[in-house]
C-alpha cells in the first residue's frame, strides 16, 4: 500500500507532491500523542483532514486562504467526534496513563464540544464564502450544507451522554451521515 500510494503521489504536481510528504511528520507523531498530550485528538485532525489540504493542492497547484480555513473545520470536527469516542476509553487510559481531551474536559465535556461545533460552523461559512461560484443556489446549497451538517452535530451533542459508552459509539459511528451531509450537498451545488 506504501508504494502504491507514493506511486500515486508522485503523478501530481510539484507543490502536492511536497504537502504529501510533509504528511508523513504528523502521521509519525500521531500515534504518541496519547502519551506526551492531552490533545491526542488534535494531532488526529491535522492527520485526517490533511487530505483536504493535498486534494485541494493537486487541483489547483496552490493553498488558498478557504482551503486552510475549511481544514481548521475539519480539525474542529474530528476533536467534536473523537472526544465522544474518547469517553468509551477513559478507564482505560487513567489506568494505564494515556492522555485524551475525554480526559482533560471529564464534566465539562458539553461545553468544549459546543465550542467546536461553533467553532466548525464559523469556519465552514467563512470558508465557503471565499470560494468564487458565479451560480448563487450553488452557494446556497453549501452554506445549508454546513447549516444541515452542524445541525446533525447538535443532535449528537442532546443525546451525548459521557457515561454511556454505547451511546457514545453510535454518536461517534453517526459522525458518517455527518460527512454524507457534506458530500452530497457538495455534489448537489457543483451539479446544480
Amino acid at each position: 500500500q506504501l508504494i502504491l500510494s507514493f506511486s500515486i503521489l508522485m503523478t501530481f504536481n510539484h507543490l502536492a507532491i511536497l504537502v504529501g510528504l510533509i504528511s508523513i511528520l504528523p502521521v509519525a507523531i500521531y500515534p504518541f500523542a496519547k502519551r506526551f498530550t492531552w490533545w491526542p485528538q488534535l494531532f488526529l485532525g491535522i492527520c485526517f483532514n490533511w487530505g483536504i489540504l493535498l486534494s485541494f493542492v493537486a487541483h489547483n497547484n496552490s493553498i488558498g486562504a478557504s482551503t486552510i480555513i475549511l481544514y481548521c473545520a475539519g480539525i474542529f470536527w474530528t476533536l467534536f467526534y473523537d472526544t465522544i469516542y474518547a469517553f468509551q476509553d477513559t478507564e482505560d487510559d487513567e489506568l494505564i496513563g494515556l492522555k485524551s481531551t475525554a480526559l482533560l474536559f471529564g464534566d465539562k465535556a458539553k461545553y468544549w464540544l459546543t465550542f467546536f461545533i461553533v467553532m466548525i460552523f464559523i469556519l465552514m461559512q467563512i470558508s465557503f464564502n471565499q470560494v468564487t461560484i458565479s451560480n448563487a443556489g450553488s452557494k446556497i446549497i453549501m452554506e445549508c450544507g454546513a447549516v444541515l451538517f452542524c445541525l446533525h452535530l447538535i443532535w449528537q451533542l442532546w443525546k451525548f451522554d459521557q457515561n454511556d459508552k454505547k451511546a457514545c459509539l453510535e454518536l461517534f459511528q453517526s459522525n458518517k451521515t455527518a460527512g454524507l451531509i457534506i458530500v452530497a450537498c457538495s455534489i448537489f451545488s457543483f451539479l446544480s
